[in-house]
């Protein structure tokens, strides 16, 4: 990636509301371990099935975690898409808000727009030069759970921050949770991972 990124402190997804590497105001620093999700350990994998089984016998080529992180794989990324998704559309709102230097906003900003993460718009203020705002495409804002999941992460086992999100409708806490077709709640243990077309498909995975 071009130029070099200035990381800022306490850069958490959620925004700025929370406390560098703990928890939010009221937290005293780092929460009890004890109370978070998942402390009770324990191994835990999604399971290989067909011809996916076992986990050696197959490579994950053409793998869409792979592909995706290749894409908004930088934390300087993640972070823009963030403001992106908050409304922020100015360049040097993006790169004060995101806490980047102007350098590596510019430069997440071109590859996010060749992506076709967030499409560039002129504008101009009066008795001002051309401008160029961002914004959203569909495909960048199909990347929301992805956020929420990284948010609400952050808030589980980090200490949680000053913001959450809420349904503008009915005004309820939103969180990221996996569901099958069905409509049933999946945790790791409940997956399976199958080759394209049906336990019994023949052919590579990918992971």
């Amino acid at each position: 990636m071009p130029g070099s990124e200035t990381e800022p402190q306490g850069g958490v997804l959620p925004g700025n509301g929370g406390e560098p590497g703990g928890g939010g105001p009221d937290s005293g620093g780092q929460p009890d371990r004890d109370s978070q999700p998942g402390s009770g350990g324990g191994a835990a994998a999604i399971r290989m099935t067909g011809p996916l089984d076992p986990r050696g016998g197959w490579s994950a080529a053409n793998c869409p975690i792979d592909r995706a992180l290749g894409q908004v794989g930088t934390r300087s990324a993640l972070l823009l898409l963030r403001e992106a998704c908050y409304g922020t559309t100015r360049f040097a709102d993006f790169a004060e808000r995101a806490g980047l230097s102007e350098p590596v906003a510019a430069a997440r900003l071109r590859e996010l727009a060749g992506h076709g993460l967030v499409e560039r718009e002129p504008y101009r203020e009066p008795g001002q030069r051309t401008r160029m705002q961002y914004r959203l495409t569909r495909k960048g804002a199909d990347l929301l759970p992805a956020l929420v999941a990284l948010m609400q992460w952050g808030d589980g086992w980090l200490g949680p921050s000053g913001v959450e999100l809420r349904h503008h409708d009915c005004d309820q806490p939103v969180h990221a949770e996996l569901r099958c077709a069905a409509g049933h709640h999946v945790e790791l243990t409940g997956l399976d991972l199958a080759a394209r077309g049906g336990r019994g498909s023949a052919g590579g995975g990918e992971g």
